[in-house]
């Protein structure tokens, strides 16, 4: 195991052309681990499902795509999240949640506080984002964000994500708090610049960057969206402009893959903001969060793309 990913997977249902509605799957984190896994990195998921039909869908997803799901417990309590996405005509798209005491709130609960400690410090890289803090009671928002900090005192790297979804917070202000605690146990940051803009924590790409270096976070990658990556100060443009997207999901979660993928393999920042522009480019072309394996886009080693 390379990657341990924290959060929660739903079930999409994307709406067609003919005004049908397609199943498929994704989730934040989950999009991440498996653009990661697809590259060719040990990527494990700590989470939790239910026992209907949906979830074991999911699960049998996940493991198509190389997932190892030790960390992903089960539960007749509770069954997984589900969405729709209507996508307009300029690729813009628009959510609806049934999510509310899913499974994955859960996963702090069910899991073996040991296993979750051993497969903690057994990863190279730990992922998660605001929406895996979210979805979670706050007794078990502090106590993961307890854990994510043993483990980066302990050296480990940390990525983090600063997905902001209004309606699972109570307000903004728990939304920044929880944010700014985060930050004290993160060592990359994948910040978006639209998310902390509506957190009322920053202006532009630059104030993002300057917020969580200010919190201690020493590498930092704003995504901008059209306008590509803020990254050592730069903005670096995606290499294809996108004029039509046809679909922004998992836009960032992408964009997070690519990046963290060249990153393990030791590229430069600059590099790694290259691919993640490359991997976000290629997904606002296709449908879904997670598209079908695309060969060309997902070359193991040196092959990253961008690189």
């Amino acid at each position: 195991m390379r990657v341990l990913a924290i959060g929660e997977g739903m079930v999409e249902f994307r709406q067609d052309s003919a005004g049908g509605w397609q199943r498929a799957h994704g989730g934040d984190v989950v999009n991440t681990a498996i653009h990661l896994a697809r590259f060719g990195f040990g990527s494990a998921l700590f989470s939790a499902l239910g026992l209907g039909a949906f979830s074991d869908y999911l699960f049998g997803e996940w493991q198509g795509e190389g997932l190892q799901l030790d960390y992903v417990s089960r539960t007749a309590q509770a069954d997984c999240g589900v969405y729709f996405i209507a996508v307009d005509a300029h690729g813009e798209r628009t959510f609806t949640y049934r999510r509310k005491n899913s499974a994955a709130t859960l996963m702090m609960q069910l899991a073996d506080e040991q296993a979750l400690r051993k497969a903690l410090m057994s990863a190279d890289l730990i992922y998660f984002s605001l929406i895996s803090l979210a979805i979670l009671a706050e007794p078990d928002r502090q106590a993961l964000l307890d854990s994510l900090g043993e483990v980066r005192a302990a050296g480990k790297a940390v990525a983090f994500d600063n997905n902001y979804r209004p309606q699972l917070w109570g307000s903004a202000q728990e939304a920044r708090l929880w944010h700014g605690r985060a930050l004290r146990c993160v060592s990359i940051g994948l910040p978006t610049m639209d998310d902390d803009i509506a957190l009322g924590i920053a202006s532009d790409h630059a104030s993002v960057a300057a917020h969580w270096h200010d919190h201690g976070v020493a590498e930092i990658v704003v995504k901008a969206g059209r306008q590509g990556a803020l990254v050592d100060g730069a903005m670096l443009a995606p290499d294809q402009a996108i004029e039509q997207p046809t679909d922004t999901s998992g836009a960032g979660d992408a964009f997070n893959g690519g990046y963290l993928a060249a990153r393990l393999h030791g590229k430069s920042r600059i590099e790694a903001a290259r691919a993640g522009n490359k991997l976000a480019s290629w997904v606002v072309q296709q449908r879904g969060a997670i598209p079908p394996v695309n060969a060309a886009m997902y070359r193991p080693g040196d092959e990253i793309p961008g690189v």
